[in-house]
């Protein structure tokens, strides 16, 4: 067996009688009261070293270099006070064998290159393969660490420096999760972050990915999107969901929001507030659209948001919604140099954007949602096709701001209504954005789903595949507005974009 081998069923060896530890650390300069607890407290010991970190854009692992041995740690598990249990998955000297290489880099998250060699170095695992790749990096970190032990917990107390840049870092870990929990807060650092080092380290160095939420509070659903942007500028997807909570149930008949509606979209909003800090976004941004438009009391939600989260609501005009659902969706598909209708409808409003050649030269936002003629219409379940003319109706002479407009060369669709058309024509069982960016939606394949859903309850249309099932009671209305739209506009088919005004958002606040 090779001297690398060796050392390698030694390492796993050491490794398997390890109980990984649950961790919180955090960083800055300044730690207020934490600071002058640790000043009162002696250190249980004092160290300086040099290490090597070798940091990834695709993983925050722990690779750290301290006395030519090569430590990995992987992320196992978050809980739900938002600590995080590091297991040790490598331990191995230099030089280090080639399938050690493959799976460092597997834990880093980053495909393994050609490998030229079978065992490397450092300074050859750095040379030849660590600065090959864009999306690594290794940095020279010097610590003076101050380590304590206050109520049986392990606290440490670092200055880091790399380079000509330094920064300050508190960690705390044990096995017990309870007890790591008590000691943050007991040094009053319950209200910050958890960061990880390699994640610290990214930002310290400017080789961090930064992560951003943005939250699109509508009418009938909301809206959460947390994306990652890279240092060459592109922006990748981290989480992208909607909860459907109805906000605007009722609006129509009462005027206002109800006290239920308010309760479920706050509890929503919470959710994706907790789930975007979990996620490591330095910020979060939140809009809200026509149905915080209209009503008269959207401050009761706005208020109770801002109470639990921190996060404050913006609520915008339809032509600022408008032109980030274009900014989006045009950024997404390639819909030409000629003119270019896009439109967004939701539950409570659409809007229209009018272009050519990349250049906007209208837009514009009216009343008409699908949670709005679904009530006025009864449209949740089963209809005659006398009262689905109707509503059809109704919904064009609401939309008149688009007779007598030329046919443009390109019609693109995005929201709820659309997607959801083009799942249950794909039958998705599960929604897959990729199948449907870009597909085509034509006159008859939604006069094909208007006729199935006319003649369903509410509860048989959840059984249909591809749609979502909470969307079940308005789908009937938004397709109607979808179909009219086309009629408007003498167009026989749309194109449909999965991305909408939170992607725009998130370019336009944090790009």
């Amino acid at each position: 067996m090779a001297a690398s081998d060796v050392q390698a069923a030694q390492g796993a060896a050491s490794l398997a009688g390890i109980v990984p530890r649950w961790e919180w650390r955090t960083f800055g300069e300044s730690f207020g009261a934490a600071d002058e607890r640790f000043a009162a407290l002696e250190p249980d010991r004092v160290q300086e070293s040099d290490e090597i970190y070798l940091l990834s854009l695709e993983s925050d692992a722990s690779v750290k270099v301290r006395d030519g041995l090569m430590d990995v740690k992987q992320l196992e598990h978050v809980n739900a006070d938002g600590l995080e249990q590091w297991r040790p998955v490598m331990k191995a000297s230099f030089p280090i064998a080639a399938t050690d290489v493959v799976s460092l880099f597997s834990t880093l998250g980053v495909a393994a290159p050609q490998l030229a060699r079978y065992s490397y170095t450092l300074e050859q695992l750095i040379d030849e393969v660590v600065r090959v790749s864009d999306a690594l990096q290794s940095v020279h970190v010097h610590k003076h660490r101050l380590h304590f032990v206050p109520g049986g917990c392990m606290a440490e107390l670092t200055q880091l420096r790399a380079g000509s840049r330094s920064t300050r870092t508190i960690a705390i870990e044990s096995e017990d999760p309870a007890l790591v929990i008590k000691t943050v807060r007991d040094f009053g650092l319950g209200s910050r972050a958890n960061v990880c080092l390699a994640r610290g380290l990214k930002e310290l160095v400017d080789f961090d990915a930064l992560r951003y939420g943005v939250i699109d509070v509508g009418t009938n659903s909301v809206k959460f999107h947390v994306g990652e942007h890279r240092p060459n500028g592109e922006w990748r997807t981290i989480v992208d969901r909607a909860e459907i909570t109805r906000l605007g149930e009722g609006l129509q008949e009462n005027g206002k929001l109800g006290p239920e509606p308010i309760a479920r979209t706050v509890e929503a909003i919470a959710g994706m507030v907790d789930e975007a800090r979990r996620s490591g976004a330095v910020s979060i941004a939140a809009v809200g659209t026509a149905g915080l438009r209209i009503a008269p009391n959207s401050s009761e939600l706005i208020d109770a948001v801002q109470e639990r989260t921190g996060v404050g609501i913006e609520v915008i005009p339809g032509e600022e919604e408008a032109r980030l659902a274009y900014l989006a969706a045009t950024a997404a598909l390639d819909v030409g140099q000629g003119t270019l209708v896009l439109f967004d409808t939701g539950g409570g409003s659409s809007q229209f954007t009018f272009g050519h050649h990349g250049h906007v030269d209208e837009q514009f936002s009216v009343d008409v949602g699908a949670v709005r003629f679904t009530e006025r219409f009864g449209l949740a379940g089963t209809v005659s096709q006398a009262t689905l003319e109707e509503a059809l109706a109704a919904i064009a002479a609401d939309l008149g701001a688009l007779d007598g407009r030329p046919a443009p060369d390109a019609l693109v669709g995005l929201g709820g209504a659309v997607t959801n058309l083009a799942s249950v024509k794909h039958g998705l069982a599960v929604y897959e954005p990729d199948v449907i960016q870009g597909t085509v939606l034509d006159r008859a394949e939604i006069d094909r789903q208007l006729e199935l859903y006319r003649t369903r309850t509410a509860d048989e249309r959840r059984a249909i595949p591809g749609l979502q099932p909470k969307r079940a009671e308005i789908i009937l209305a938004g397709g109607c507005v979808v179909r009219t739209v086309l009629d408007k506009l003498g167009r026989d088919e749309l194109t449909v974009s999965d991305r909408g005004l939170r992607h725009g958002l998130l370019v336009e606040r944090f790009g």
